[in-house]
């Protein structure tokens, strides 16, 4: 594995030796890494260890202007730069991340908890990503049209929008990162990072990295810190587009702010995702799809399948395989492979989630299976952890029926024919992810169409693949991110006539 540069990595402890818990990490800003004019800092936060590490400077409007101001003077080169260079350098990139994989992967779980398997597996993916938009940045980049003029021809011209705004979540702070980062680069935009204040040294690795691999200074900046830095980058006059993962509620507040400006926008936001399950469906096969679906990432993905619709005829057997299943689920530390939950992601995040198992209770809902706190698993001695939580749901009003939880918690709800089955999984504001399980392919492609959502699942949950766009309908966001169309998001279209 390559060594990565020292100013990153020190060993002094722990189940993270590679990773100095003293370590006073700096933002890059043009050619630079640099600390915080004021000082200030902010602590990461191992949810297993329950211990703070590190000290990341917080950007205030002097930094991420600064930050801004070098992207638009990078800019100026960049999207000038032959289409060949720019993925010359991706492809660069693409090498660096892989010969770091587990690096990467194990500084996301030291940041968030998740499971070392789900990490290696996000990281895993990077190079992959890096490449599909390198190879996509030498493919046609407009269209040659017979106008209805005569004499006239015309053609069209994709060229990149300027400095894009990048702010990721912490679940799956890389991946969901180069969603956005490589397809803006790939189409000649700068851009400016703002990771969530979980999880920001991955991608401070993963930015260095890129300037490893030959990003001019630049193109590529990361400022550092919480709301407040976020919401400077948003309002920011320098920036020409926003690309956001996070909650409705954020993205919400920026499509605010972007509206007056007219900014482009990507926002890829919660969900409430339906996983349906027909008589006629292989049980055994979707029932352990439910359970990853509900589980996986201890919960804390906007694809998370968190409502379970059920046939009538099917509901007894399915809620038995799950009970067997979810018991199986093991629950402990991230970094053992064989782990498929770990600790929730943050102090806040675990008072959210443990708040649900209150609020189920308070609404009457049947506990199928779960609802334990740390304190209350067996073989638990440190980290936040949420048993994996089954409730039955009937009650439409029911907010575990209705909210995003982010969290390993599920409601299932019976239904009893297909119509029905339409009703209750479009009832939702949400509209990212839905599943069917069933063997008639008629219904499957039938109710595909009619599932208001921007990815359906059939016979299976959480399949992705770089080349297929993502995203959702409704509060769920704007926009889509992978797959060709990704590139159309960070590029404009300009209409050229010439008269004969």
């Amino acid at each position: 594995m390559t060594t990565t540069p020292s100013k990153l990595v020190d060993t002094d402890r722990g189940r993270f030796p590679e990773f100095s818990s003293e370590k006073r990490y700096e933002m890059l800003i043009g050619d630079d890494w640099v600390s915080s004019t004021t000082g200030e800092t902010f602590r990461c936060f191992d949810p297993f260890d329950d211990v703070e590490w590190g000290y990341f400077p917080v950007a205030g409007e002097r930094e991420v202007a600064e930050a801004v101001a070098a992207a638009r003077t990078a800019f100026k080169s960049w999207s000038t730069t032959r289409a060949t260079e720019r993925a010359a350098i991706l492809m660069r990139w693409a090498d660096l991340i892989r010969e770091n994989v587990e690096l990467l992967a194990r500084l996301q779980v030291h940041e968030n908890g998740k499971t070392i398997t789900e990490m290696r597996g996000a990281s895993g993916a990077l190079p992959a990503t890096a490449e599909y938009f390198a190879q996509l940045a030498l493919g046609p980049v407009g269209l040659t049209i017979e106008p209805g003029m005569p004499r006239h021809e015309a053609w069209t011209l994709r060229q990149p929008l300027g400095v894009v705004a990048a702010i990721a979540p912490w679940n799956n702070p890389l991946g969901l990162l180069s969603w956005k980062l490589f397809p803006a680069l790939a189409a000649g935009n700068t851009v400016v990072v703002k990771p969530s204040e979980v999880t920001p040294a991955s991608t401070l690795l993963l930015a260095r990295l890129g300037r490893e691999a030959g990003l001019p200074p630049g193109t590529i900046n990361v400022v550092t810190g919480a709301g407040s830095t976020g919401a400077a980058l948003v309002d920011s006059p320098g920036i020409d587009k926003i690309a956001f993962t996070g909650s409705t509620a954020t993205g919400a507040r920026i499509a605010q702010s972007a509206a007056p400006r007219f900014l482009r926008t990507t926002l890829e936001l919660g969900g409430k995702g339906a996983q349906i399950v027909f008589p006629d469906a292989d049980l055994d096969a979707a029932t352990s799809s439910l359970v990853h679906g509900m589980v996986a990432g201890t919960g804390q993905a906007c694809n998370a399948g968190s409502r379970l619709l059920v046939h009538d005829d099917v509901y007894g057997d399915v809620v038995e395989l799950l009970r067997g299943k979810l018991a199986d689920v093991k629950i402990g530390d991230p970094l053992d492979p064989s782990s498929l939950v770990g600790p929730v992601a943050s102090r806040a995040q675990y008072e959210k989630v443990t708040g649900y198992l209150d609020i189920a209770r308070a609404e009457g809902c049947e506990l199928l299976f779960g609802g334990r706190r740390s304190e209350e698993i067996d073989g638990i001695q440190s980290g936040r952890f949420v048993e994996p939580t089954l409730y039955a749901t009937p009650n439409p009003s029911s907010r575990i029926r209705r909210e995003e939880i982010f969290g390993p918690v599920g409601g299932v709800i019976r239904f009893r024919d297909d119509d029905e089955a339409m009703k209750i999984a479009n009832e939702t504001t949400y509209g990212l992810v839905a599943g069917l399980w069933t063997r008639d392919l008629s219904r499957a492609h039938r109710l595909a169409r009619q599932l208001e959502s921007g990815v359906v699942w059939i016979n299976t949950w959480r399949a992705f693949s770089t080349n297929v766009p993502f995203g959702g309908v409704k509060s769920s966001g704007l926009g889509r991110e992978i797959g060709p169309d990704a590139l159309h998001e960070y590029t404009e279209t300009k209409s050229i006539w010439l008269g004969l």
